[in-house]
């Protein structure tokens, strides 16, 4: 029963805490971030690029047992069980990414500015 109680003051600090409420802020902010990527950011590139779409950018490497090649989206090729490389998906993940970090780093920086402050007061 000793091991329940030093859990209990682990889980109560306030680190764990903070973690916990960071960890599930991260994860529904990852979700916004996605959303703006695919739905507003990735639109008007693929059409200034030529109407480019990049949830069907791919390049198929083996076509699937279903149906035989060309697949006009990424869902026909996936469905028909074609192999293939998922460009515009890996080219929308690294934007994404992009938009995180630079979204930790204004973050990070803006906390160092509070301690800062904090210190010289």
């Amino acid at each position: 029963m000793e091991i329940l109680k030093e859990f209990k003051v682990f889980a109560v600090k306030g680190n764990v805490m903070d973690l916990a409420i960071g960890l599930i802020i991260g994860s529904e902010f990852g979700k916004i971030v996605s959303s703006l990527v695919q739905d507003v950011i990735m639109p008007p590139i693929g059409m200034l690029i030529g109407g480019l779409d990049f949830k069907n950018l791919f390049i198929t490497l083996k076509d699937g047992t279903s149906q035989v090649g060309p697949y006009l989206t990424l869902v026909e090729a996936q469905k028909a069980g074609a192999v293939t490389v998922n460009i515009g998906n890996f080219i929308t993940v690294i934007i994404s990414f992009t938009i995180i970090a630079f979204a930790v780093f204004f973050l990070v920086r803006f906390l160092n500015k509070l301690k800062l402050e904090e210190k010289k007061a």
